[in-house]
């Protein structure tokens, strides 16, 4: 795998150009039709926006994992430049995400970068009030939908429950957020406040929740890979608990490849354009758990780990109390 964890400059900037610029390109249509046609014709295309930006995430994400370009310098740069567009903290997002590749699958070191997952065990144990309450957080549409929305929208402009009271990672929330306001003071004194989030809030919305659901597809399925500190492997992890999404070519290319989750787990050094590559050219990564669209739908409902059965379970796989 290591022939393919050095980025290519050249490779890189072209991704980085072709994604923005089809991003710009598909605001600018949106714009045209919803100022020529009306609004809700204007709607159709907050779909491939919000697709192009997930693509766009990824480039960041590549730079959180200094995988984008060889210099760190250009990584952190860039990064903090989409994390504007993203509407997510750069080093606040790269510290927790660095936790969550550190100890995915790992039950003792759960709540950083990861889908809040109880145990069957943990979960009989709460009272009456917080089952409901942890039920509702794992309904698909807190999940999927709303959730996702605030977490972008809202939950990220919070310089809140940050890991070890990291101030640079504070810092991150505060500047990002300063950006973020300029942005939308200037777009909005060209095209109006209004306008501007009847374009920007759709697009945010598609983005949000097809990112959110990319994360939660690749590590919650039903034999995934959870275990206490002691017996916790990274390598079992990446290989067990984390699956390779096989998508339509066309989402393939729209969510950066990141359906080869196994292999970034495995080594995130390995740029998003080079995934694809690696696993078509080294055997043993084929060798996983692999959900395609439909599968992935029965997931949905997986929301509890039964930790004698090995495997995540449905609310309604419970056994009578």
């Amino acid at each position: 795998m290591r022939a393919y964890s050095t980025p290519s400059t050249r490779d890189s900037l072209i991704q980085l150009g072709v994604t923005i610029g089809l991003f710009v390109l598909s605001l600018s249509i949106m714009y045209v039709v919803m100022m020529d046609v009306g609004y809700w014709a204007a709607l159709v295309m907050a779909v491939p926006a919000g697709l192009l930006l997930v693509r766009t995430f990824i480039i960041q994400h590549d730079c959180g994992h200094y995988s984008f370009f060889r210099q760190k310098w250009a990584c952190d740069a860039l990064g903090r430049v989409l994390g504007i567009i993203t509407l997510t903290p750069y080093l606040w997002w790269k510290r927790d995400h660095d936790w969550h590749h550190a100890t995915s699958g790992n039950l003792d070191k759960r709540g950083y970068g990861d889908i809040g997952t109880l145990t069957v065990a943990e979960y009989t144990a709460l009272g009456k009030f917080d089952r409901a309450l942890y039920r509702l957080y794992r309904h698909p549409v807190i999940l999927f939908v709303i959730g996702p929305i605030y977490q972008f929208v809202i939950r990220q402009r919070l310089a809140i429950n940050i890991r070890n009271r990291d101030r640079s990672a504070a810092a991150s929330v505060h500047w990002t957020n300063l950006a973020i306001a300029i942005v939308v003071v200037a777009v909005s004194l060209m095209i109006g406040l209004v306008t501007f989030l009847k374009l920007w809030l759709p697009v945010i919305a598609v983005s949000s929740c097809a990112g959110v659901w990319m994360f939660f597809i690749q590590h919650q399925f039903e034999e995934t890979y959870w275990q206490r500190d002691p017996n916790w492997s990274f390598e079992q992890a990446a290989l067990r608990g984390c699956s390779y999404y096989k998508l339509p070519r066309i989402l393939e290319w729209m969510t950066g490849y990141i359906g080869y989750h196994h292999i970034h787990h495995l080594a995130s050094k390995i740029p998003n354009y080079k995934l694809k590559p690696c696993f078509e050219n080294v055997p043993t990564l084929r060798q996983v758990t692999t959900l395609n669209l439909r599968d992935s739908l029965k997931c949905a409902r997986l929301a509890l780990w039964d930790e004698r059965e090995q495997r995540l379970i449905a609310f309604a796989d419970l056994a009578p109390a």
